[in-house]
């Protein structure tokens, strides 16, 4: 497929990403975002600092600047995007993926990305057509090495809860969350798999996969935890456990997230992906929010942030996002909000388990994945045996399809050659149920 991918640029490196493609990627994305400044970040991956000379190199050779941020959550990198009025900005990252992977996230002014639709197909065309034509030596650019952490930190500070009462378990994946989660959260907690290493041994950095929880989900049961909290490889997403070691669907976490989101700044909406469960946008109905179900993905996520004036989001990835935090997602951020709630629960005698039993009253098949050819017949399909009686129809990003006791979303994805389907029921029985029936059009 290559390396340009709907929301960033992203492969195997060496293979589908390498130093080339990020050279290029610096000479001509000064010149896509019209500015002569670009922002860089980078994560631990190792093939990320080869990456970063590449891609600094291309920047000063078509004769503009670069500012340095150093090694960064991609957070801070939206961050420091806004902080430093840049055009432009670049983290080298592939998030989640495996250790082979590498990438590049872009963004223009105020931190909004740059997805395939909004300059990435037209970076494309530049970098495979264009002719690099460097400019004379005494009009290179030049870099500037910034401390951008003293001011992210500032920043997330006026947030900081009182959570004096919890005990936590922190597992930062081998990822780049140390570089600022003890300064958030203290020393004094369990931390997991804390030391920065490109090569992941512990587990991948994908906190999406149940099996990387399970270190985290023992640890938080043997020492009595209140919670479990889980970073992917660049803390752009948080996952959490509670305290019986049970893994939290991000989007159940974001109706507790509510309670706290509720009184910030902002309208009262919830940017909510089409996958959302039920027991999410009910919980957020009652809490006084206006419930906006929108298409996956960060590009569309913060975009619609941007037109509603929504105070936050979520996805079923366990990206957040939030008015506060110029509508970008933020591990740490989301953290925060998450510590304020659950700590406050526990004054009141309610344990996190205890809460999200309150909450979740629908059974959830999680995300599923077929590998289909034909993926549009079979989303047609469903739509023609599933929506002539059904209670609403939602056709952006595939369908959503609701009955009043359960519910379906059909999609293809948008990075991989998978038809993913999500259905949630009122019972068990319920669901398996409609699995099984829907299970029958699917396929080629």
């Amino acid at each position: 497929m290559g390396a340009f991918k709907a929301y960033d640029i992203r492969g195997v490196f060496g293979k589908d990403i390498d130093e080339d493609l990020a050279y290029k990627v610096g000479f001509f994305l000064p010149k896509l975002l019209k500015t002569n400044e670009v922002l860089v970040g980078r994560d631990i991956r190792l093939s990320s600092d080869s990456l970063y000379e590449a891609l600094t190199q291309g920047v000063m050779d078509s004769g503009n600047y670069v500012i340095s941020i150093g090694r960064s959550t991609t957070p801070m990198v939206y961050f420091s995007t806004v902080y430093y009025h840049c055009k432009a900005s670049v983290q080298i990252t592939a998030s989640h993926n495996p250790k082979e992977y590498n990438g590049l996230k872009i963004s223009r002014e105020f931190a909004i990305p740059v997805g395939g639709e909004t300059g990435l197909k037209e970076l494309e065309q530049m970098v495979n057509n264009e002719p690099v034509v460097k400019v004379p030596s005494d009009k290179r650019g030049t870099v500037k090495v910034v401390d951008a952490k003293k001011a992210y930190l500032e920043f997330l500070r006026k947030y900081q809860p009182d959570f004096s009462n919890l005990k936590l378990a922190i597992d930062c994946s081998n990822g780049v969350a140390p570089l600022i989660v003890k300064d958030l959260l203290g020393p004094n907690h369990i931390y997991l798999n804390f030391d920065m290493d490109g090569s992941f041994p512990n587990h991948e950095p994908n906190p999406l996969d149940p099996t990387t929880c399970e270190q985290l989900q023992k640890t938080v049961v043997e020492n009595k935890c209140d919670l479990g909290i889980i970073y992917d490889g660049d803390a752009d997403r948080v996952m959490f456990i509670d305290e019986k070691g049970t893994y939290i669907n991000a989007d159940h976490a974001m109706a507790l997230l509510g309670e706290k989101m509720i009184d910030m700044p902002g309208e009262k909406i919830a940017v909510c992906d089409i996958r959302t469960s039920k027991s999410t946008t009910d919980y957020l109905a009652k809490l006084g929010f206006e419930i906006d179900l929108w298409k996956v993905g960060h590009v569309n996520a913060k975009a619609k942030l941007r037109e509603t004036g929504a105070v936050f989001g979520g996805e079923l990835a366990g990206h957040y996002y939030f008015k506060e935090f110029n509508n970008c997602d933020s591990a740490m951020f989301a953290t925060l909000m998450m510590l304020s709630v659950v700590s406050n629960h526990k004054r009141e005698g309610k344990s996190f388990s205890e809460v999200m039993k309150s909450i979740i009253h629908y059974e959830s098949s999680g995300e599923i994945n077929f590998k289909i050819n034909d993926k549009d017949k079979v989303m047609e399909t469903l739509k023609d045996v599933y929506a002539k009686d059904c209670e609403k129809l939602y056709d952006f990003d595939g369908y959503r399809i609701e009955y009043p006791t359960w519910w379906f979303n059909i999609r293809k994805s948008n990075t991989e050659p998978y038809l993913r389907l999500v259905a949630e029921a009122a019972t068990k029985e319920e669901l398996a149920e409609k699995l099984e029936e829907l299970k029958q059009y699917i396929h080629d």
